[in-house]
């Protein structure tokens, strides 16, 4: 569960705003029993159907062994913090081995379909070497990680088994401020466990997170914890939202808990198992919402009049983006985004989340406070209308292996991933041959196939699919190369 301190170190301004498509098949649930206006609420039907399709997930990072520079004492061991005896640090480096220690950790997911498919928390299973769910009966699953999206703070796992009980998909667009929600997981390793609360907010931006898409449903259920990537659910035993951080002051539940609109997750979802990533349009503006800017600016002793006290204020356009051909420019207010109403930054996410790369979209927005609409077609990150299909290891056509330690040695070195052999494919193109061994790839250091691969797929859905390889010949020549992944 992430944790928000008391003090939010708020992101302003967003640049080249980014968001998933597509749609998720919907399981309807059977009909919740009718509860009058007024009268209290039963959760016991939400928390029954939820219960079985909350599973507790427990993450694994296998010790390592990595090789660190550590700084020798000029004076053979004697250690001289305060230089009495000389200047420490003149000693030169050596090459050391250090062991990392185990890591393990406990989370949620819920299932969305019977045939396996769970949905989690990308902080619950970054970086896992082994995953186990375990179900509310106690059965165990070796779960693998299918996709993941920082962005949105949601994975996608699969486990190998039929006829799970998939927890009915609600629409959280539908809820509204004030109903009432429970929250299921498993805070602090105790499994199963239910909290009720209202929806207290909806659309809530927080800035946790650099360029992250964020509209979260805000509710005063507990969430604790462990509660990562569990479900929150409606009275009608629906899932409306992924459980993802709480606002504390201390580390655990004081107020407020933060879920994932499944509005989102749904086009997250769909992308993930279509396309093997997130599509994504841009917006290219940075801006936040009028009234922080109108606010800000009455600190400063000015007087902000944009005909509105509602909306996205914009304060920059990226000249290749969609703002820019929609004509938008610096003080410009954001007010409808395909008829829909935009009163801040992240009903704007919200609303862009259902666009893909070549659909179309109407944006109004006050310019000097005139209304203008205009209607674009939407392009990706690399400037086209094109959906884009993350790249695997394999474009690259060639076979790897770590470098050995005898290598190492030779050349002086710590790290690297040898080319074995080279195939038709990226890397015969950009003119590496078999032998070279690569150190870096887009300031991302390659040690294993694995930051290989994960170098790959991220820079093949960036807005520049190039590799820069920097590495080195097993003659000490060093060299560059750009390999492009797209025509």
């Amino acid at each position: 569960m992430k944790n928000l301190s008391k003090f939010l170190a708020g992101a302003a301004c967003v640049t080249a705003l980014a968001f998933s498509t597509g749609a998720f098949i919907k399981v309807y649930a059977a009909e919740a029993p009718a509860v009058a206006p007024g009268q209290p609420v039963d959760l016991t039907y939400a928390a029954e159907k939820a219960l079985p399709a909350v599973v507790h997930i427990k993450y694994v990072q296998n010790s390592k062994t990595r090789t660190v520079d550590v700084q020798e004492d000029p004076f053979g061991g004697f250690f001289d913090p305060f230089g009495f005896f000389g200047n420490p640090g003149n000693g030169g480096s050596r090459r050391q081995q250090v062991q990392t220690p185990k890591k393990e950790a406990t989370g949620s997911g819920v299932i969305v379909s019977a045939d396996g498919y769970i949905v989690t928390n990308n902080h619950v299973v970054e970086g896992a070497d082994e995953l186990t769910v375990t179900l509310n009966d106690n059965r165990e699953f070796s779960a693998r990680i299918v996709g993941a999206d920082k962005q949105t703070d949601l994975a996608l796992l699969k486990v190998n088994a039929k006829d799970l009980p998939a927890l009915p998909i609600g629409d959280s667009d539908k809820l509204k401020v004030g109903e009432w929600v429970i929250a299921v997981g498993n805070p602090y390793n105790l499994s199963s466990t239910v909290t009720a609360g209202i929806v207290s907010a909806k659309s809530r931006g927080l800035g946790a997170s650099r360029n992250g898409i964020e509209s979260f449903i805000q509710t005063d259920a507990a969430i604790n914890p462990g509660n990562s990537g569990g479900a929150l659910v409606n009275t009608q035993g629906e899932l409306v939202g992924i459980n993802a951080m709480l606002y504390s002051q201390t580390g655990s539940y004081s107020g407020y808990g933060f879920a994932i609109p499944t509005t989102i997750m749904n086009k997250v979802v769909d992308d993930i198992k279509k396309y093997g990533s997130v599509q994504r349009v841009m917006l290219g503006i940075e801006g936040g919402d009028v009234l922080n800017y109108i606010n800000a600016q009455k600190e400063e002793g000015k007087n902000a009049d944009l005909g509105t006290n509602e909306g996205v204020y914009v304060a920059n356009v990226s000249e290749d983006g969609n703002g820019a051909a929609l004509g938008l420019t610096k003080g410009d207010v954001i007010t409808k985004f395909d008829g829909q109403k935009v009163t801040r930054m992240s009903e704007l996410q919200q609303a862009l989340n259902s666009k893909r790369p070549g659909d179309k979209a109407t944006v109004t927005y006050l310019r000097n406070k005139k209304e203008v609409t205009k209607t674009i077609t939407l392009k990706n990150a690399q400037g086209t209308t094109k959906l884009i299909e993350q790249a695997d290891i394999d474009v690259l056509g060639g076979q790897f292996r770590p470098v050995t330690d005898a290598m190492k040695k030779q050349l002086n070195i710590n790290y690297g991933l040898e080319v074995l052999k080279v195939n038709n494919g990226a890397l015969k193109a950009a003119g590496i041959s078999r032998g070279f061994i690569i150190q870096k790839v887009n300031d991302g250091v390659v040690k294993s196939i694995d930051d290989l691969q994960n170098l790959v797929k991220r820079a093949s859905t960036s807005k520049d699919p190039v590799l820069y390889i920097q590495g080195i010949y097993p003659t000490g020549k060093k060299a560059y190369f750009a390999v492009p992944l797209s025509d």
